[in-house]
């Protein structure tokens, strides 16, 4: 294990960033690739037609986070060639981009399993909304509901004894 850095951490470079975000988009796209080479050559041989449909259905999930990571990523220059805004870092720990990451992880396990073992590995799918649902509840749902109600404006001591006053008066 490396020592802990001290003191403060340092900052990405715009040029690392881009070049950081190029790695990034080469490995998910080989990773997509791969997988769907795979699971292409299997479904050649032992072919159904929901696997088939599936199949089709993974590599457009393929295409679109890959696409949204591109857009994402993309770099501006200024008009002398010079960068400008490198794009979002992919590689950014708590961002969407961590997330878009996790979905092709998860195609890539559902079509590699699913075309080897069985079909029935293709629920894994259903571990995706089931995240965006449990993300969805803990950063906005829970604590809409259940938020701490609004503390009573403090009653100091003096109308504290005056209302237990009243109060004895009415009891007696």
């Amino acid at each position: 294990m490396p020592p802990q850095q001290k003191g403060k951490q340092g900052t990405k470079g715009a040029k690392q960033i881009v070049e950081e975000n190029v790695a990034t988009l080469n490995f998910y796209r080989n990773m997509a690739i791969f997988s769907n080479a795979l699971s292409l050559i299997i479904l050649v041989f032992y072919n159904s037609t929901i696997s088939f449909i599936l199949y089709l259905f993974s590599c457009l999930i393929y295409i679109g986070a890959y696409q949204f990571m591109v857009y994402m990523a993309k770099p501006k220059y200024t008009d002398s060639g010079q960068l400008f805004d490198s794009g979002v870092d992919l590689n950014m720990e708590g961002g969407i981009a961590e997330h878009i990451k996790d979905i092709i992880i998860l195609t890539a396990i559902c079509q590699l399993v699913s075309s080897t073992i069985s079909n029935y590995f293709w629920l894994l799918w259903l571990f995706a909304p089931a995240r965006g649902f449990w993300i969805l509840w803990k950063n906005i749902l829970a604590p809409y509901f259940f938020q701490p109600g609004q503390a009573d404006p403090e009653v100091n001591d003096k109308k504290q004894k005056k209302m237990e006053r009243r109060m004895k008066r009415m009891n007696h």
